[in-house]
């Protein structure tokens, strides 16, 4: 394996961690504004603010690694993207802003008018993995053009793709689902049934969605880049195991049973999911113009980031374990006998 590839799934890792946890962070700020617009909070809320708060500082933490490390093992990628993603980056960067501060202003500085900020909240939430997805529509070409003042997107044939829009709502859906299915597992370790009945029946509901969303991404790949489309097909397996994966999830879910063991089937369905298409992706960083072989850096340096990143992982996933053992599952706090912020 040589170190372009360590590197690479090195970042992967960083970036398929975020997508986790970010997405059971984004969706239950959705969850919590939804249920206080319907007024359910009554039902939603106590069990959602006791998971948000321990969690909101650190769901970034992986994003900026995988920022930090993209720039780092491929230098190249700042020409390339850095104009290029000016504006969604921008706008990701606002939002993560206001999602940061309502949550502290909200949670430690009493602000009178919580549902105007909660609904802002949720919102903000739901459109951050939006404009972030975008990246992934530009990497897979056409949208970007390199002439004498350097790489320059195409904003309007962006925004008319529905490669762009299958993959915004991919976005959106998995956020919601889950979110709702690690929700469902968390308020049934609270011992609150209604909410764990109401967090049921949003998983269910978000399911079948992420399916047909993820199904549309492949079809809409056929028309915009046949060569990756060719890539997926060679790796039909790894998303066929994804998929009985995800059956398993929304089995027991619909069941009632074992919703902790769901949750654990859903990590593995994303996860199978994500590295099958970021393999079929190999060796393009943005289509044609960039690979991960001719913007590589120097031996020294890569060897040195693989060996930072691989110990900045080896702190964080025993800090997150920790995390969950001491705050988000200590059986008192999460049955609201005992308050933490974190």
């Amino acid at each position: 394996m040589t170190l372009e590839v360590i590197g690479i799934s090195v970042l992967w890792i960083f970036l398929f961690g975020y997508v986790i946890i970010a997405s059971v962070d984004f969706g239950a700020g959705f969850f919590n504004a939804y249920s206080t617009l319907t007024g359910q909070q009554h039902i939603l809320t106590k069990v959602i603010q006791r998971y948000l708060s321990p969690v909101w500082e650190v769901t970034n933490v992986f994003l900026v690694f995988f920022f930090v490390g993209i720039v780092g093992f491929f230098p190249k990628t700042a020409y390339y993207y850095g104009t290029v993603l000016l504006v969604p980056a921008s706008l990701a960067i606002i939002l993560l802003a206001i999602r940061g501060s309502y949550y502290a202003f909200a949670t430690y500085g009493g602000l009178t008018n919580r549902k105007r900020y909660t609904f802002i909240y949720g919102i903000s939430g739901l459109l951050i993995p939006a404009s972030l997805s975008i990246v992934l529509t530009i990497s897979e070409g056409s949208f970007v053009k390199v002439g004498s003042t350097g790489p320059t997107l195409n904003y309007w044939s962006l925004f008319k793709s529905p490669l762009t829009w299958s993959i915004v709502v991919l976005s959106l859906t998995a956020v919601l689902y889950i979110s709702s299915v690690f929700l469902t597992w968390y308020a049934h370790q609270a011992k609150d049934d209604r909410a764990t009945a109401l967090l049921r029946k949003y998983a269910l509901i978000w399911a079948g969605p992420t399916l047909i969303t993820a199904s549309g991404i492949i079809v809409e790949l056929k028309a915009h880049n046949p060569e990756h489309y060719e890539r997926l097909l060679d790796l039909w397996w790894l998303f066929g195991l994804s998929v009985i994966l995800f059956m398993g999830t929304v089995y027991l879910i619909w069941r009632k049973q074992s919703y902790g063991v769901a949750f654990g089937l859903l990590v593995g369905q994303f996860f199978l999911a994500f590295f099958g298409y970021g393999i079929s992706h190999y060796p393009y960083l943005l289509y044609p113009y960039l690979t991960i072989f001719d913007s590589f850096t120097n031996k020294s340096m890569a060897t040195a980031l693989i060996v930072v990143f691989i110990a900045g992982l080896g702190l964080l996933i025993p800090s997150l374990y920790l995390l969950v053992k001491l705050f988000l599952f200590n059986k008192e706090y999460v049955q609201g006998k005992r308050n933490n912020h974190a």
